[in-house]
């Protein structure tokens, strides 16, 4: 049994208390630490959807996702941003950037001066419709020159023209309102164009036989045809005309109830005079006599000036 004295006794008393207070003061410390420092828990979430939770001291999201040797792709995104500091809900959220957000990247890091509107105007979506459309088809304007080798001569319009219409349906493409690309699909006419028709023809004052044409006299376009005094021309082979008398070339005319028998004409300059009519000689249309079937059939239709001889 060892007995000490009271000298060694207290000492081991000091020694205790100096012990425990060291203990306090280290336990109090840690906790001042540990509020100060700010331990806390992070959930990232990666682009695979793999979620994992970290313990940090860390607030920038560049630092936590570098402590935790996870590094982003060019084609992905970190939200909030590597900049920013985590906000309260404690989470990072990386995932995979659009197409659209890749190619403006890449144009941004090749260094093109442009503004972010204007980039992402190209990338604009394509709307496509079909649209009808109405054109107009111009007319033509056919000559025909029946001066028979005249100097003198005047153009006579025997027909106005008149402009047709058409219908397109195109496919049209669509991009910031404006057209980018225009496809025709089917085309429809809706009313055909009429052509001009203008006669070279000559200009004539005076008849062949010296007779005048009066200055009031209105010139007509007609249709000139031309027959002979045969069967099929006429049903009969007389040669005799309505008006009695023998038809005779270069002189006799079949016309309308509008001449009176008698009347002379000028047609394209040449004088004729109405001793006849037919049954189909209606109008504006007149029937030159001529000696042969064949002669007849060469004339063909002609549409010529006609003026009254007063």
């Amino acid at each position: 049994m060892i007995f000490m004295n009271k000298k060694d006794s207290g000492s081991i008393s000091i020694m205790k208390i100096i012990g425990i207070s060291l203990i306090f003061i280290l336990i109090f410390g840690v906790s001042v630490m540990a509020t100060e420092i700010d331990i806390r828990s992070v959930e990232i979430t990666m682009s695979n959807g793999y979620t994992m939770t970290v313990v940090t001291t860390k607030t920038n999201v560049a630092e936590i996702l570098k402590d935790n040797n996870i590094y982003i792709e060019e084609d992905e995104r970190v939200n909030p941003n590597l900049e920013s500091n985590i906000t309260e809900e404690q989470k990072i959220t990386i995932t995979n950037k659009s197409e659209q957000e890749v190619q403006i990247a890449k144009i941004s890091e090749s260094g093109i001066e442009t503004s972010l509107d204007e980039i992402l105007k190209s990338y604009s979506p394509i709307i496509e419709k079909i649209v009808v459309e109405q054109e107009t088809i111009p007319y033509e304007t056919i000559t025909k020159d029946a001066s028979a080798g005249a100097t003198e001569t005047k153009n006579r319009i025997i027909q106005s023209g008149k402009d047709g219409i058409k219908e397109i349906t195109y496919k049209v493409k669509y991009q910031n309102d404006e057209v980018i690309e225009k496809t025709k699909l089917s085309e429809t006419i809706i009313q055909e164009p009429v052509d001009k028709i203008v006669q070279i023809q000559k200009n004539v004052t005076t008849s062949r036989s010296g007779s005048t044409i009066s200055s009031n006299s209105e010139t007509k376009i007609f249709k000139i045809t031309a027959y002979c005094s045969c069967a099929k021309c006429c049903g009969k082979k007389t040669g005799i005309t309505a008006s009695g008398t023998k038809a005779t070339a270069g002189r006799t005319v079949a016309a309308s109830s509008q001449f009176a028998f008698g009347t002379k004409l000028i047609v394209n300059g040449k004088e004729y005079v109405v001793e006849d009519r037919g049954g189909a000689i209606t109008g504006n249309k007149i029937d030159i006599y001529m000696d042969s079937h064949a002669e007849a059939l060469a004339w063909g239709v002609k549409y010529l000036p006609v003026q009254v001889v007063k």
